[in-house]
Formats: C-alpha cells, sequence, structure tokens
C-alpha cells in the first residue's frame, strides 16, 4: 500500500494543501467519532500551523452520534453541528470509506504524518460465558441498537420480536436505551431517524414485557437520573421494581454523593408510587442481584447473588425469568485493526499512559508520536461528556508534545492523497449523503431517511 502512495510529489501531497502548508505539522486522526473530532477541534485551535486529516472506514462521519444515540434523543445528536464547524476548518480534510488495516496500515500512515491519533472506537462485545449464549435468540444490545440506527450490514439482524417478554442483560443507559425502544408507542418513533425497516418491525412487535438484569443492587445501576426519567414517562408503561431490592436503602440516602443520591430518590419515588393495580399493557422491570447462569428456550436462568464488598458474589440460590429474547448489554471492547498496535486482548484496548501509545515491547516506553483516544484508550465508560473531555486532555498532551519537540516535526510529511485510495469519501462527498438522507426523510415527516447500503452511499456521492 505503502509503494503505491510514496510516488507522490510534495507539489501533490495535500489535495487542498499549498506546497507551504505542508511545512506545518501533519496529523492523522483514525476515526471519525466524537472523540476524533473533539481532538480535531482543540488540535486546530492549539496549533496554528498543523493540519488534520481525519480517516474513517465508514463512508459517513459520526460514529457513535449517528449510529449510538437513540433515535428519540436528537438533542444530544446536536452536537453534530459542531462536528460539522470542525470538518469544514480549512485545515482538516475527511478520508471516509478508508480502513486502517486494510486500505492503509499503521505503519504507512506514520510514515506520511508526524503524529498519528487512535480514536476508532469500541465495536465487539463483551460475553456472558454462559451455557447456550450462541443461540439464535440471543444477540448483543449493541447489534441491536445498530439495527435501528441504520449502521451498514445491521439491517440482517431480523431480531425475533414475537414473544411476549425480553430480557436485557446489564443496567447501563444503553440497556434502558433499548429497552424504551421496545416499549415506546410506535408513533413516538416514526418521527425520528430509526430506520424504515426498524419500525415496521417494531409496529409488529409482541413485546409487552421487558426485564432489565443487573449483578448489583440499585445503589449500583449504572443507568443515569435522565435515562431513568424518560423510562418512567413512557406513556402506557408500568415500571414495576421488586420491594426486596429495596431493603435498608433508603437509610443510606444521606451518606450517597449528590448524583446517585438524585437517582436513588427517583427510584424510591417510583417505587412508592407503583402500589395499586396497573393499568398499563406494557411494563419495564427492573431486576437486581442477579448473575447470568445459564439460556433456555423461553427463559433464562439467574444465580441470586448478594453483595461482598461492593461485588455481586452468586449464592446457590436462582431464578428464571422469561426471555423470548434475550439482548447481552455488558459492555463493549476495542478491536485491533492493525497489527502494528500495541492491543491488551484481555482489557479490549489499546496500552497507553495517559493518551501515550506504548510500545510493543513490554515496557512503559512510549512510542513517540502515536496516541489514542476515547472509548478505544480508555475503554467503554461515560457519555459523550466524559468521550469529550478525554478527548481534549489526549489533543492538549499531543499540541504539548509538539511544543516541546518530543518528537521530529521539522521534515515535511505529505499526508494522504484522495486520488491514490480507491472509492475514497471526501466532506463535499458526506454533504451530498447528507442532503440525499434528509431529503428521503422529508416526506415521512422525518429528520432523515438513513441509507444504510454502503454502495448506494458511494452511488449518491457521485462515487
Amino acid at each position: 500500500m505503502l509503494q503505491k502512495l510514496l510516488h507522490l510529489t510534495s507539489r501533490r501531497a495535500g489535495r487542498g494543501f499549498s506546497s507551504t502548508a505542508l511545512q506545518g505539522e501533519r496529523i492523522c486522526i483514525v476515526g471519525a467519532g466524537p472523540a476524533g473530532f473533539y481532538a480535531a477541534q482543540l488540535l486546530l485551535k492549539q496549533l496554528e500551523n498543523c493540519r488534520v486529516d481525519i480517516v474513517e472506514k465508514l463512508p459517513v462521519p459520526f460514529g457513535l452520534v449517528r449510529f449510538g444515540v437513540a433515535p428519540d434523543h436528537p438533542e444530544v445528536k446536536n452536537v453534530i453541528n459542531t462536528f460539522t464547524k470542525t470538518a469544514e476548518h480549512p485545515r482538516l480534510r475527511f478520508f471516509g470509506n478508508v480502513s486502517l488495516g486494510k486500505d492503509i496500515s499503521l505503519s504507512e500512515l506514520r510514515e506520511r504524518y508526524h503524529a498519528v491519533l487512535l480514536t476508532y472506537g469500541a465495536d465487539q462485545d463483551r460475553q456472558l460465558e454462559v451455557a447456550n449464549e450462541e443461540q439464535a435468540h440471543v444477540i448483543s444490545a449493541r447489534k441491536f441498537v445498530a439495527w435501528y440506527n441504520g449502521l451498514p450490514g445491521a439491517e440482517n439482524l431480523q431480531p425475533d420480536l414475537s414473544g411476549r417478554d425480553v430480557t436485557i442483560v446489564g443496567q447501563g443507559n444503553v440497556a434502558v436505551d433499548v429497552a424504551r425502544m421496545l416499549l415506546s408507542p410506535i408513533d413516538r418513533l416514526k418521527v425520528t431517524d430509526t430506520t424504515e425497516y426498524a419500525l415496521e418491525a417494531l409496529s409488529r412487535s409482541q413485546v409487552e414485557r421487558v426485564h432489565l438484569v443487573g449483578r448489583r443492587g440499585p445503589l449500583q445501576a449504572a443507568f443515569t437520573i435522565k435515562e431513568l426519567r424518560e423510562m418512567l414517562k413512557l406513556p402506557n408503561v408500568k415500571t414495576q421494581w421488586r420491594i426486596q431490592d429495596f431493603e435498608g436503602i433508603a437509610a443510606q440516602l444521606e451518606k450517597l454523593p449528590r448524583p446517585r443520591k438524585r437517582l436513588t430518590e427517583l427510584m424510591l419515588k417510583s417505587l412508592e408510587e407503583q402500589k395499586g393495580p396497573s393499568v398499563q399493557e406494557k411494563h419495564f422491570l427492573p431486576v437486581f442481584l442477579r448473575a447470568p447462569k445459564q439460556i433456555e428456550k423461553s427463559e433464562m436462568e439467574f444465580s441470586i447473588t448478594e453483595l461482598q464488598q461492593n461485588s455481586a458474589v452468586a449464592t446457590d440460590q436462582t431464578e428464571r425469568l422469561p426471555a423470548h429474547l434475550i439482548l447481552r448489554s455488558i459492555g463493549y471492547k476495542s478491536s485491533q485493526a492493525d497489527k502494528d498496535i500495541n492491543f491488551d486482548d484481555r482489557r479490549g484496548h489499546v496500552k497507553n499512559i495517559e493518551g501515550r501509545v506504548l510500545k510493543s515491547n513490554g515496557s512503559d516506553e512510549v512510542d513517540a508520536g502515536l496516541y489514542v483516544a476515547g472509548w478505544l484508550g480508555t475503554g467503554p465508560t461515560g457519555v459523550i461528556l466524559t468521550t469529550m473531555n478525554t478527548a481534549f486532555a489526549v489533543a492538549k498532551t499531543i499540541s504539548e508534545d509538539i511544543k516541546n519537540q518530543t518528537f521530529d516535526t521539522k521534515s515535511i510529511k505529505p499526508g494522504l492523497q484522495v486520488d491514490q485510495l480507491p472509492q475514497t469519501v471526501t466532506w463535499k462527498h458526506w454533504q451530498r449523503i447528507d442532503s440525499h438522507e434528509q431529503k428521503l426523510g422529508q416526506p415521512k415527516g422525518k429528520p432523515r431517511e438513513k441509507i444504510v447500503s454502503i454502495d448506494e452511499m458511494l452511488k449518491v456521492a457521485g462515487i
């Protein structure tokens, strides 16, 4: 791959950049999600002569914001406006449909840039590691989210929604998002950018009850107060807590940090309000202190746990929950996109110290000029605001390293050239896709109808 690029002269080395512009620092960011765009934003601000190229394996930008944020959270997706402003900066270029490890290698990027920042996110699931997990009615919440959000390839998932009961294993915000999508009135979803095939499937759904199961107790629940509040306000859905899960919880309120206290107070308030007959047709059923043990055809067996030093320890007691569909939502992990990335297979992220990637020799020696940010560096943690803060921190580190001359930035680096990479999607190409999707959505009252086929994206882009 590198040989195809090295023959370029400095005159042709940067499409849209003059030869004098090549004198500045050249930085490549791999991954066009929140971490990549936030890092680019700060780098462009702090380094007045730097040139930033963002490389993305998909033809479309925005990563988790486009394919992870729930369709009924349009206010969260407004951050795309900020990212668009960054993308249109005269010192930034977008290279879509370029995959690290396939179309271009890490060593080739490092040959052509002074610094490389890896921000390609987490694209794999953590497993339950219980018997029968491979059965067809067990799927990951990540894939389900990708299905209704239009990630290319996810349209073939075809989740079976013909049963009454769904059991979600995990109690983070993603798990609550999935529960809300399954229980929401279809008319509420029709005005979002939920894919048309998902809307059609959800309109025929027979799901009436969703269990949200966690290993630990209410004080350790990973969902946020905003997510819970939305569930409690969902029309025609009754939230049913188990009274025994909250024994002794009220007495601990005053010792809790303020965010945890507010969340716990809301759960206790909802618990008090659930008394009396239920008139709602659907039910949201959070279940605490249960650890996955075994999967059967239409139910799931859990070990009843107890807390010991804040950890869930399984007892000899078990409980079975009905589960026509099981969604695994116990965390994501990243993958090693290129053989030269110093990757921790067990933890599922790149080995680094405060964003500086370590050399692959087993030491704590930093590989100068190579960085990582976002979930690829920290593991999947926090919300988009968390990613923003960590990306800013790593971008600041890069800026300081360059100013302190930690690695060479004086030599001329050519960067990538659009016409040397087949079917590269530029920002202008993305704008055509964006405009087309919005036009498709208008007759349906939707903000957009996402194109889910990469071939169709490239056709619309005019490539």
